[in-house]
């Protein structure tokens, strides 16, 4: 493998909902490294926090290589919280895999071959190129046809889009100056799927011939009143000049890119395309080959190792053989920080006969660890995560029926009391108020159990459910 095609790589990232944790912001710490009362959409916890901080600090200094942390506390006390707050604070550029411990276990690949993906999904790589461009505000966009295919078309009564195009006109000016470009036809492709028009502000590699929209041209950001496009200014300087490029990827994202096959006809591609399996492993030779040319470019300055955060929920569901491959793992020049999270005590170990280990994890791997403890929530730090909560499902909801909501919150749990929130909501506006009060609060509550009056139930019941 010489060389890798970087413009055709694809992101991996995987896209997430607004949900549980949507109102975390960061950390919530000073600039000491202290932490808030609330702050950052955290609440209490500042010890963990404050470790936390540290942690973010060991990264960005790069001198977590090796180690990993392990979250520990009772469930429902805010670790995959903490863990998506300290992604907050390493900003969007570094990658951040989240996965939970049962997702090894696949019929169609191997648990290793699982988690060394997501190993990779969380090492960045970020290449700088300094490119020949043709860069400006698009003034014309002329497609011209061939004579013989356009009279062929007109007499045969249809006319084929892209087999009909000889050559596309480009015209781009900046600031300084205007240039008129002649493109071949298999631009026309790039130019339909990104809808340039005229007034985008688009640049065009000259060796590749890769087509990008960089933006509409600020000039016509009055049109309308409600806008959902991105502005950008007309570009300064000539059209024709050498820009630095910067792409941000992920070692997965080119594990993808280059185990596709390249090459071969139309039907051998379709009828592969059908027959393959659902999901295929890449092979160790690929991820070495991939890994001597990450490692050149390197060497060469042309692109920087970007060390992200692999975030493992629930890691006493792996078994021996995933936290023996994960002690191996961490020693590679190509690790990324490893977080784990776990709810577990003393348990056994899975895959094993009778061996017990603090959170389910063995020792050996355990001494590696920064184990950082959580605590459970006190009253008053349930009753303000209920206040956010609301704030951000955008519920009202009186004094009173907080305090009621935070003190059955501290009797069970606090997820229990955040997943009544909805619920007392729909309640009031069916007795046409906006304004959940201490009546809506205790219809919810006697309608839908908590984890530990269902037990109760059960208990005084159990004789009469199925074996």
């Amino acid at each position: 493998m010489t060389s890798l095609k970087i413009e055709e790589v694809k992101s991996t990232e995987r896209l997430e909902r607004i949900a549980t944790h949507s109102h975390i912001r960061g950390l919530g710490l000073n600039d000491d490294g202290t932490a808030l009362d609330i702050g950052g959409g955290l609440v209490g916890q500042c010890n963990a926090r404050e470790a936390s901080g540290i942690i973010v600090d060991m990264i960005k200094s790069k001198k977590m290589a090796g180690k990993a942390v392990l979250f520990a506390g009772i469930p429902g006390t805010g670790k995959t919280a903490l863990a998506l707050a300290i992604s907050q604070e390493l900003g969007k550029n570094v990658p951040f895999c989240p996965m939970v411990g049962s997702e090894v276990y696949s019929t169609e690949i191997k648990k290793t071959e699982v988690l060394m993906e997501n190993f990779r999904r969380a090492i960045g790589l970020r290449i700088r190129e300094v490119k020949e461009v043709y860069e400006g505000e698009v003034f014309e966009l002329k497609p011209i046809e061939s004579a013989a295919t356009s009279m062929a078309s007109v007499a045969a009564g249809t006319a084929n889009a892209t087999s009909s195009i000889s050559q596309i006109i480009i015209g781009l000016k900046t600031n300084k100056n205007k240039k008129s470009l002649k493109v071949e036809p298999s631009t026309w492709e790039q130019i339909q799927k990104q809808k340039i028009k005229k007034g985008d502000v688009v640049y065009i590699e000259a060796n590749s011939g890769v087509l990008r929209r960089v933006g509409r041209c600020d000039a016509y950001s009055t049109e309308y009143d409600l806008e959902s496009e991105n502005y950008v200014p007309l570009p300064k300087g000539n059209v024709h000049k050498k820009k630095e490029v910067i792409q941000n990827v992920t070692l997965h994202d080119l594990d993808i890119a280059n185990a596709k096959p390249q090459g071969g006809n139309e039907l051998t591609n379709f009828l592969g395309n059908i027959l393959k399996s659902k999901k295929t492993e890449i092979t160790e030779k690929l991820r070495k080959e991939i890994n001597k040319v990450v490692n050149r470019y390197i060497d060469q300055g042309i692109a920087e190792l970007v060390p992200g955060v692999l975030f493992i929920d629930e890691v006493h569901m792996l078994d021996i053989e995933c936290f023996s491959f994960l002690n191996r793992a961490l020693e590679s020049s190509l690790a990324p920080n490893v977080i784990f999270a776990t709810n577990r005590g003393h348990c056994e170990i899975r895959g094993t006969h009778n061996i017990r280990s603090p959170h389910g994890v063995p020792r050996d791997l355990l001494d590696r660890l920064i184990i950082i403890r959580t605590i459970p929530y006190k009253i008053n730090e349930i009753k303000s995560i209920l206040e956010i909560r609301s704030k951000i499902e955008k519920i009202n909801i009186d004094a009173n029926a907080l305090d009621k909501l935070a003190k059955h919150g501290d009797h069970t749990s606090l997820r229990h009391s955040v997943n009544l929130l909805t619920p007392s909501s729909i309640l009031a506006k069916a007795d046409y108020r906006e304004e959940i009060n201490c009546e809506d609060v205790q219809e919810s509550i006697d309608l839908f159990l908590d984890a530990h009056e269902s037990a109760i139930k059960l208990r005084q019941k159990g004789a009469k459910f199925l074996k």
